[in-house]
């Protein structure tokens, strides 16, 4: 779901990073910031610095958990919490 506005902070970070897998344009747009790629790169470096976070790359954002998936591995996790 897009942005109804440009989204900052924590809120920016967490949907470029569901987003990241699509690739930056679709994370701006999704995060609000439309077609200007740009800007949501300043604004997403930004918001990573005002945690600590340093950001290299907007692949950065992709995680290993999510590489994985795509590559067609599986995970192996008990059913519950009280089942390891």
């Amino acid at each position: 779901m897009t942005a109804s506005k440009r989204l900052e902070g924590v809120e920016l970070i967490d949907c470029a990073k569901a987003n990241a897998k699509q690739g930056v344009k679709t994370a701006a747009g999704q995060c609000g910031y439309g077609e200007n790629v740009e800007e949501f790169r300043q604004a997403l470096k930004q918001a990573c610095k005002n945690i600590g976070v340093d950001l290299d790359s907007f692949s950065d954002l992709i995680t290993d958990q999510q590489m994985a998936a795509e590559m067609g591995a599986i995970e192996i996790a008990p059913e519950t919490k009280s089942d390891l």
